[in-house]
């Protein structure tokens, strides 16, 4: 069995918490591959190193000192180095960061230098092969990596029955060029080597418990997710859940391999596990309709009518070329006999929102337009739903009990979510009244 981990910034924000690192790691011999990112905050008064690298970068470009900022990322690394009783050369580590910054240093060189660092700390303390990421994680001329040669690079130079760790975040251009991901690339770099070594699961370790049904700043203690479909992730979090890179699911969800989201502070809670197929657990442990709400505010919907308009081939066709010449992404596009709404969000619009109404007037001459600004959508996403007769129905019922005005309603063909669109000052009120009437009294019923 191989897993491959990944550590988040928290979880290697100091030396405490790396002690809870070895702690996971000497738990399950499995865990052979490790991915870390730089070191994150300490507080809320802390800064995490790779904002205070970006910011040495700005102070060099600028012709300003960076003493100050620089003073606090050796710190750092010199209290792990104390607090575990490391023996790394530090010294040697920072005057050659230094010499590069005093050259002008390359930004990718620099801001990766967060994960290299806290990867040489943390392969000594873990008694463990440190592999820089410049010399396994290749990438194209074009920006994206190149899996085969990763793979290939990975194999000659990792130790049989050794575990290895790996920086996160960077990984080098064919002529040796460190080149960074984007942030949070860390994720990246880890569901990158899950695919090359074949793992059986990929551990994702942060700082929270998995993935909650909903967002706790507005339900309180909401429900962890125990398991999650890959497809009902992907909804999840292009309707605004703060989930995983979309590069990072990609990878792994190619090769059928499993993703873990584990709290390095709570390592007993098993957390949420992400899976193609989850009818082998859904069977053991039958899921609620609901695995989770989600959604974003600020969208504009601009909807016109034309008589005999959905009778016309190319209608759809010339409406949505218009936004496309104004570089405009499209949300949706429910449509009714006759009666067309595009949805987008207000913030790709509003400079360009008049010249593109000025357009649909005249090249599609509706019967009539109207725009409305203001909206939220919302998305229910939830593989048992579509065992759930009158799903939609009940939905709606509640919002009618809520006093909670729908604007927009739009089904999903394969029945996994319904998204919903209202004002936005009924956003919060509409994720409490479809969590308490979907996830609160479904529990209670148990």
């Amino acid at each position: 069995m191989i897993t491959v981990v990944k550590f988040g910034g928290s979880s290697v924000a100091n030396s405490a918490q790396f002690k809870k690192v070895k702690h996971v790691i000497d738990s399950d011999p499995a865990r052979k591959f490790i991915v870390t990112s730089a070191c994150g905050k300490e507080s809320h008064e802390d800064h995490k190193i790779t904002d205070l690298l970006y910011l040495c970068e700005a102070h060099v470009r600028f012709g300003v000192s960076y003493d100050s900022i620089f003073a606090l990322i050796k710190d750092k690394y010199y209290r792990i180095k104390n607090d575990l009783g490391l023996e790394i050369d530090l010294d040697h580590e920072f005057d050659l960061i230094e010499k590069h910054l005093e050259k002008g240093v390359n930004m990718d060189y620099l801001v990766s230098r967060g994960e290299y660092l806290t990867g040489r700390c943390l392969a000594e303390y873990l008694d463990a092969e440190f592999l820089d990421a410049a010399e396994v994680i290749a990438f194209r001329y074009d920006g994206t990596i190149d899996t085969e040669r990763t793979q290939t690079l990975l194999a000659e130079k990792t130790v049989r029955d050794r575990r290895v760790v790996i920086p996160g975040f960077y990984g080098a251009m064919p002529n040796g060029v460190i080149k960074v991901m984007t942030r949070g690339g860390s994720d990246i770099t880890g569901s990158v080597i899950a695919n090359c070594v074949d793992a059986d699961v990929y551990e994702n370790w942060t700082d929270v418990s998995g993935f909650m049904v909903a967002d706790p700043r507005i339900i309180k203690n909401p429900l962890r997710i125990p398991h999650i479909t890959y497809n009902e992730l992907r909804q999840m979090s292009y309707m605004g859940a703060n989930v995983l890179h979309d590069d990072a699911v990609f990878p792994v969800r190619m090769k059928n391999i499993a993703i873990n989201i584990r709290n390095t502070n709570d390592p007993d809670n098993p957390g949420t596990m992400i899976m193609n197929d989850c009818s082998e657990l859904d069977a053991k442990y039958p899921p609620h309709a609901v695995t989770g709400i989600t959604g974003r505010k600020d969208y504009t919907c601009i909807t016109l009518i034309k008589s005999h308009s959905s009778a016309e081939v190319g209608f759809l066709r010339k409406l949505l070329t218009i936004f496309e010449e104004y570089h405009v992404s499209i949300e949706s596009v429910p449509v009714t006999v006759d009666t067309f709404s595009v949805i987008v969000q207000t913030k790709l619009i509003e400079q360009c929102l008049y010249e593109i109404v000025g357009r649909i007037r005249k090249e599609i001459r509706p019967d009539e337009l109207k725009i409305e600004e203001h909206i939220a959508l919302i998305a229910i996403v939830g593989r048992g739903m579509k065992q759930v007769p009158g799903m939609s129905g009940r939905l709606l019922s509640e919002f009618g009990h809520n006093k909670i005005n729908i604007k927009i309603i739009n089904q999903s063909s394969d029945e996994l979510s319904i998204v919903v669109g209202v004002e936005n000052r009924d956003f919060e009120k509409a994720i409490r009244c479809i969590y308490d009437k979907f996830i609160t009294e479904e529990r209670k019923s148990l």
